[in-house]
């Protein structure tokens, strides 16, 4: 379709983005200068709108006050810190098997895929049966090798852990194929070249795949420390914060105060937090991205 002159093409241009416009403004920008508002507010909405006041900074101060803040932090960090090495390495793995040609390799990306389209809650219900002290298939198989496994979810140092296998295996296949798509686009003459140079398998991986993907592995850390440190929905479903507030995390807590005690100034504070050390954890990763990252082709 043509469109002749400046001020059509301006019309036309603003026609089209129109659309994706007021999506943002609606269901992003409008929600979070909400929050914001509501966070310097003590608003209930169960209670009538002239019961509405403004406590300036003072859900913030409360927070930054509550003894569990610092826990709760501490246990992301944790998730994090088992969730990312995980889920890195096992996309690498399955990225480099499905690299292979072997028999059966479609039907092996469609089970792989599986976990990654199937509701959280039904996974984190699964992984519950699983993850049973008693009558889950873990214990029982550890049980065969002579391995008393432990209650997963009931105790205070194995939840988390178990939380975390739930998460590696549902998001595995989803961060596979972004790294099997970077390693179809390194050349082969790389890998020819240090065959004939004598390279073994673990030195072109070393000097030739890590390299070449680095920029992959670099957009899957960021995005999985932003999901990490928003982990809500295995954790709600499979431990409910427990036992003893084990697993609570910030997430849970915005969810909890909003809609179990209708805090909605509170909780809209405590999501404000969470989303600048999130920026801060972000921000910090860019500086270190020279160190390591490579985007020599």
């Amino acid at each position: 379709m043509y469109i002749g002159g400046v001020r059509q093409k301006r019309v036309a241009i603003l026609l089209f983005l129109a659309p994706a416009v007021v999506a943002l403004v609606l269901f992003y920008l409008l929600p979070i200068a909400t929050s914001l508002v509501l966070s310097l507010l003590e608003y209930d909405p169960l209670r009538p709108v002239s019961d509405i006041k403004f406590v300036g900074l003072r859900n913030f101060i409360d927070y930054f006050k509550y003894q569990d803040m610092r826990d709760q932090y501490l246990h992301v960090l944790y998730y994090i810190g088992l969730y990312i090495p995980l889920v890195l390495a096992t996309s690498v793995l399955e990225a480099m098997l499905l690299n292979r040609t072997f028999k059966a390799k479609t039907l092996y990306k469609v089970l792989l895929y599986l976990p990654v389209i199937s509701s959280w809650v039904a996974v984190a219900l699964i992984w519950r049966w699983l993850l049973h002290g008693e009558y889950g298939i873990i214990n029982i198989m550890l049980r065969t090798i002579g391995i008393q496994g432990p209650s997963w979810l009931h105790n205070k140092s194995w939840a988390m852990p178990g939380v975390v296998m739930a998460a590696v295996w549902k998001d595995t296949g989803y961060y596979a194929l972004i790294v099997l798509a970077a390693l179809k686009g390194i050349d082969r003459n790389y890998y020819e070249a240090a065959r004939i140079d004598g390279a073994s398998a673990i030195k072109q991986f070393r000097f030739i795949t890590l390299p070449l993907v680095s920029p992959t592995i670099f957009l899957l850390l960021v995005i999985n420390i932003i999901a990490g440190f928003q982990v809500f929905e295995s954790i709600y479903v499979m431990t409910e914060g427990g036992p003893a507030g084990a697993t609570r995390v910030p997430v849970e807590q915005v969810y909890r105060n909003a809609f179990t005690y209708y805090k909605m100034g509170y909780a809209s504070a405590i999501a404000w937090v969470l989303g600048i050390v999130i920026i801060i954890a972000t921000i910090i990763q860019f500086r270190f991205e020279k160190l390591w990252v490579s985007y020599e082709s």
